[in-house]
């Protein structure tokens, strides 16, 4: 009786099912247990079990707490629309757009970045504007209407560029386009970087308040000549005096922007400034400010140091007034370098003191022969003693002009007399005095102070010759170059 029961009831649920359709539509396919149970058709929380996460709209936030009634009012889950503005009303009355999760999120209606927000739209909030209240820009009826405005500066900054007065900015008919000159990511106006490389401003330029340039309040149609600001300082300089010097005013052609005018190069190439030339006053060449009929001669500014050089005497001697001559520019005059080829200054001939040849100021007709300074070298040599041997007075013969006169050579040896320089003597004797021992006679020689022969063994070996001595001067005449045949 009871299966028969259960049975019924089986059937009756059937044909409740089949012949009364779902409240949730007709493609509805989820088992009804996933959410109902059979205490009654209310949503049982208690075996809930549908996951919302499958669906378009995975409930999140402020979702998961409210009834579903709210979101699915007709039960048709398949009518529910997943736009906000389907269950939200437009609070800013569409001047944002329908989408509202660029804004807001399901946790609450407040807005978490609105700074991020606004990167993604045309105007990224930078500088000072990402601290600024919304409503400074977004001027409107209600604190919730967003009207979309412009990105142009002087829309909201009008105000500003007509308020300005260094510079004057409707005067000077600057740009409304203020990033030209400003940064959207300064936190002021005050840091301002016009572009102003028609003019560089660069070093004494550079920090300078417009106006100091801008007088009166031109900005424009102002000259970029040197002159017409610094007019003041062109006729005011004394060293070198630029009016008088007629010096151009394009200032740039000797200085540059650098404040107080240094360093200045003046392009003296007319005239190299090198070396003692390299003055900074220039008055010290240019006298009575006179800068455009100098004379570049070196006698015009040095004629008293000519006059006033004793060693040499520069007059005395009549040396060419051409200081270039022999001199560098230098200071000092030194080194000098005279051209003294008609006589070569070589080994003991270079020295520094001209008067030691040059006596008595003498410097126009100084012998060259060697004699004339060194006689008394001449005469007091006694190895061998020249004037008494009648040596030639052509030093030259015998020496070079090394110092001490050593090494000497008498290559007149091998010619007149006897070779000593070549042959079997070669190298065989170091001083005069080895063959010439009396040195107050240097005709006198000894051949056996060197070939200690035997007389006895050389009277023999000489037995039958014609003229044979056992003296030099015989060994000379049968020997008269050295070798023993």
């Amino acid at each position: 009786m009871r299966s028969l029961s259960l049975l019924i009831i089986a059937i009756s649920v059937f044909l409740i099912a089949w012949l009364i359709p779902s409240p949730h539509g007709p493609d509805f396919k989820v088992s009804c247990n996933v959410c109902h149970s059979p205490k009654s058709w209310k949503l049982d929380k208690a075996i809930y079990s549908f996951n919302h996460d499958k669906t378009k709209l995975p409930l999140k936030g402020q979702h998961t707490k409210i009834d579903c009634k709210l979101c699915h009012p007709t039960l048709v889950f398949s009518e529910a629309k997943t736009e906000c503005a389907a269950c939200h009303k437009d609070v800013h009355e569409s001047s944002v757009g329908p989408e509202c999760n660029r804004c807001h999120a399901p946790n609450s209606w407040l807005v978490e970045d609105i700074t991020r927000v606004h990167q993604q739209s045309r105007f990224p909030l930078v500088g000072v504007h990402s601290t600024v209240d919304c409503y400074q820009c977004h001027k409107s009826e209600t604190f919730l209407r967003f009207e979309v405005i412009g990105n142009d500066c002087y829309g909201c900054h009008s105000d500003v560029y007509l308020a300005t007065t260094q510079p004057n900015h409707k005067q000077s008919g600057y740009s409304t386009q203020c990033m030209e000159c400003h940064s959207i990511y300064s936190q002021d106006w005050g840091t301002a970087n016009f572009n102003h490389n028609f003019f560089p401003l660069s070093k004494g330029h550079y920090g300078v308040a417009c106006l100091k340039c801008h007088t009166s309040g031109q900005f424009s149609k102002i000259s970029t000549d040197c002159s017409s600001c610094h007019l003041s300082d062109y006729n005011g300089a004394t060293n070198p005096n630029h009016s008088i010097a007629n010096f151009p005013k394009t200032c740039t052609e000797c200085h540059t922007t650098a404040p107080g005018w240094k360093p200045t190069t003046f392009n003296h190439s007319m005239f190299p400034l090198t070396q003692g030339h390299s003055i900074s006053d220039c008055s010290k060449c240019h006298v009575n400010g006179n800068y455009s009929s100098t004379s570049s001669d070196c006698f015009s500014c040095h004629q008293s140091d000519y006059n006033s050089t004793t060693n040499p005497n520069h007059q005395a001697a009549n040396f060419p007034t051409a200081c270039t001559a022999c001199h560098t520019t230098a200071p000092g005059w030194k080194p000098a370098t005279f051209n003294h080829s008609s006589f070569p200054l070589t080994q003991g001939h270079s020295i520094t003191d001209c008067s030691k040849c040059h006596v008595n100021g003498n410097y126009t007709n100084v012998s060259k022969e060697c004699i004339t300074c060194h006689q008394a070298d001449y005469n007091g040599t006694s190895n061998p003693s020249h004037s008494a041997l009648n040596f030639s007075t052509v030093c030259t013969d015998c020496h070079t002009t090394a110092p001490g006169w050593k090494p000497a050579s008498y290559k007149l040896h091998d010619a007149l007399s006897f070779p000593i320089y070549s042959g079997k003597h070669r190298g065989q004797w170091s001083s005069c005095i080895d063959c010439h021992s009396n040195t107050s006679n240097y005709k006198a020689f000894s051949c056996t102070n060197c070939h200690e022969h035997n007389k006895a063994e050389m009277d023999s070996k000489h037995s039958g010759q014609a003229n044979y001595s056992y003296i030099s001067s015989a060994c000379l005449q049968c020997h008269p170059r050295g070798s023993a045949e």
